[in-house]
């Protein structure tokens, strides 16, 4: 009987898998990193919190510890060949409170060979010599993206705290740079309460050159203001994630007080309000539109002689005028009530007295003052649009009063909200409108231009948050003096519902 043989498989040959070919640049780092005795030395003044200087390593711990390491990448071909990678990728524009200037996507998945070269030296060799260093162990975790500050591009004031965080790095890849460009990493002092005070150290940003610090309750800094409009300060930054210092409980600022309105009678809005408002009938315009969209600015509401007055007053010496912090909240000049000419007192009490209190509750509909004639509330600002009304009002809200003078004298310093003028029309690009956005969200509900004599009113929620952007150095005037600048002065009220 023949037996039956299974058929036999064709075998084929076996496919060798392709290698991928990886196309990262190895980048070569500063021999200083490589010196064990430098490593011991640097770790020993960390931990003691005591400078040292190891070839183009530096320590400082003033004000708090932060490491400088020139000529971080020992190869100059690759520096310029990471230049031009990094150009060639795609930025975004960042602007809010705190920021403006335009930043790539994470880094963490390029494959470009020098952009990939350098990730990998910074989060192995380098991360194991850090973590030594700080006698910690660092997590893998990539943390890395590209930044360009350009003029008028500005990094206020803050700490960098962040669940995880625990060293902030930045990579200079810069032009020949001067401290008069702007651009620099400017290092803040604290108080008992942890919170900034002033700036003390300013490092100007350096080709090749990274500064570390580690992320802790102290280490507030900030990126000034470019002022070079001819150079891109391009820097690669992140973060080295590992066990968060520990921290002090939020420091709780003092509530500002709230006070009752002055019992003046409407002889003083005769005296100083623009006839037209005072008819019933157009506040009953006002009423509506305002209930309609939330927010509405009425042009012209002082008088004009008044508002000469109040324009001409701001220009006198006498007043006194002290910087408003801690510069991670807030950084304006307010005016000591007492040294105000009589002009300004008087408008002040027209801003709190009790007709002033009656007037707005005509304008708005809010329960202001018990006389109110009342229509139906206003409901917040529409979390997509300022003109449409909300579908629930929420509780406790209140109203914002602004009435802006647009006008003054010379500028002390560049940075305050409220600064001295020449009388100069205000542009949206020279920064300083309010923007109103939702809690936690990043789209604006409303901004508010700073308007020669306009009273802006905004009602507003405890989810809406506001903030008054950075007047940057377009402001500065076109005359030859450069020390003259546009800014604009305020009166600014919170009402209670």
């Amino acid at each position: 009987m023949a037996s039956k043989r299974r058929p036999v498989e064709s075998v084929k040959p076996e496919k060798k898998r392709k290698r991928k070919r990886s196309c990262e640049e190895p980048a070569e780092l500063c021999s200083v990193l490589e010196d064990q005795q430098v490593k011991q030395t640097v770790r020993e003044a960390w931990g003691q919190k005591t400078a040292c200087t190891q070839g183009d390593l530096e320590l400082d711990c003033h004000p708090f510890p932060h490491c400088i390491i020139r000529n971080f990448l020992s190869n100059e071909s690759f520096v310029e060949n990471l230049q031009r990678e990094l150009l060639q990728l795609n930025f975004h524009e960042k602007s809010n409170d705190l920021y403006k200037f335009k930043q790539s996507d994470d880094l963490k998945k390029r494959t470009e060979p020098h952009i990939a070269g350098l990730r990998s030296a910074l989060f192995g060799r380098f991360r194991s010599w850090l973590g030594e260093v700080l006698g910690v162990e660092l997590e893998a975790t990539v943390d890395i993206s590209c930044a360009k500050y350009e003029y008028t591009d500005v990094l206020l004031c803050h700490d960098d705290e962040l669940e995880g965080r625990r060293v902030a790095f930045i990579l200079y890849l810069v032009p020949p740079w001067e401290d008069s460009d702007g651009g620099t990493l400017d290092l803040y002092t604290t108080d008992s309460n942890f919170q900034p005070e002033s700036i003390v150290k300013s490092l100007v940003p350096s080709l090749n050159t990274l500064v570390l610090f580690e992320v802790s309750p102290v280490s507030f800094h900030q990126v000034s203001e470019v002022l070079t409009e001819d150079k891109c300060r391009l820097s690669l930054s992140g973060w080295f994630h590992g066990p968060s210092l520990e921290r002090p409980p939020r420091h709780i600022e003092a509530p500002v007080p709230r006070s009752l309105h002055l019992p003046r009678d409407e002889t003083l809005l005769m005296e100083w309000v623009n006839p037209m408002y005072m008819d019933i009938s157009y506040q009953e315009q006002i009423q509506e539109e305002f209930e309609e969209n939330s927010e509405i600015q009425l042009k012209d509401f002082l008088q004009e002689e008044k508002f000469r007055e109040v324009r001409e007053a701001l220009r006198l010496s006498q007043i006194q005028w002290t910087k408003r912090g801690p510069p991670n909240k807030r950084c304006y000049e307010a005016a000591s009530l007492d040294t105000l000419p009589q002009c300004l007192s008087e408008c002040l009490e027209l801003l709190r007295s009790e007709a002033f209190f009656l007037l707005l509750s005509n304008f708005t509909g809010l329960r202001l003052h018990y006389l109110t004639y009342r229509m139906e509330k206003p409901r917040g600002l529409h979390p997509n649009h300022h003109q449409r009304i909300r579908a629930e009002r929420k509780s406790r809200a209140y109203l914002c009063v602004v009435v802006k003078c647009v006008d003054g004298l010379l500028a002390d310093t560049h940075c305050c909200m409220m600064q001295k003028q020449r009388r100069q029309n205000w542009q949206s690009e020279f920064g300083g409108f309010t923007c109103y956005v939702a809690n936690e969200e990043d789209e604006e509900l409303l901004t508010v231009y700073p308007e020669d004599n306009s009273l802006a009113l905004v009602y507003r929620d405890k989810e809406t948050l506001k903030f008054v952007k950075h007047v940057n150095h377009k402001s500065l005037s076109e005359s030859a003096d450069s020390s003259t600048r546009r800014a604009f002065y305020d009166f600014s009220f919170v009402y209670y519902e």
